[in-house]
């Protein structure tokens, strides 16, 4: 018997954490097969809320931010590529991090347009994979474009202030429920899983959630 899942995953598309998380949780998923019909919802959460239009260089500001030095950056990126290549998602060269609100913006307004899981998987890519910049207007039209949303509507949510209030909201909704941290991802609007859990531990996660439901 197929049962639905819930699925609100909160997340950044700045975080390569949250990467591993969605391609592990489709892999997860994918197993599961039949077992499952999940129904997945992107929310906002900024890591870095007042960063500047022009991004910062990664090593710079996880130096700043974390007091971490070159070489355990470097090493903390070889082991999110290895996580990553696990999972399926390939990690390119990413030297810069960048402000992520109108990415979210549009996400917002994706999911309206019910591609919002297909524009948030291009989006990882882009950045993470390809090293593009997400507050780049171009590089979001394109990306939106790439998963069949209509570029002159992206263009045009873009250069206004479209969804703005509503991403804000919903930024606000989850810190008020405890989210400190991405990817947080919860099932059925109850059982909250946190961080880059490898695909085994989403399908143990999962079966149990079906299992307690179905109890």
């Amino acid at each position: 018997m197929t049962q639905p899942l819930r699925i609100d995953f909160v997340s950044d598309v700045a975080c390569p954490w949250c990467a591993v998380g969605l391609s592990s949780l489709q892999l997860a998923l994918s197993r599961l097969g039949d077992a499952v019909q999940a129904e997945i919802v992107m929310h906002p959460f900024e890591l870095n809320p007042q960063m500047a239009p022009e991004g910062e260089p990664i090593v710079e500001h996880i130096g700043k931010k974390y007091g971490r030095t070159p070489a355990q950056v470097a090493e903390a990126q070889a082991m999110i590529r290895e996580r990553g290549a696990s999972v399926g998602f390939a990690f390119g060269q990413r030297t810069r991090i960048y402000n992520t609100f109108d990415a979210h913006r549009l996400l917002h307004w994706a999911g309206l347009e019910g591609k919002q899981l297909a524009l948030k998987e291009a989006l990882l890519k882009a950045y993470h994979g390809e090293g593009k910049d997400p507050s780049n207007h171009d590089v979001l039209v394109e990306t939106a474009q790439s998963v069949g949303l209509d570029a002159a509507r992206a263009r045009a949510i873009l250069q206004g202030n479209e969804y703005a209030d509503e991403v804000r909201a919903e930024e606000r909704e989850f810190q008020t429920m405890g989210i400190q941290s991405v990817p947080s991802i919860i099932f059925n609007q109850k059982y909250l899983v946190t961080g880059g859990q490898p695909a085994e531990a989403f399908e143990q996660a999962i079966q149990q959630i079906l299992a307690e439901t179905q109890g």
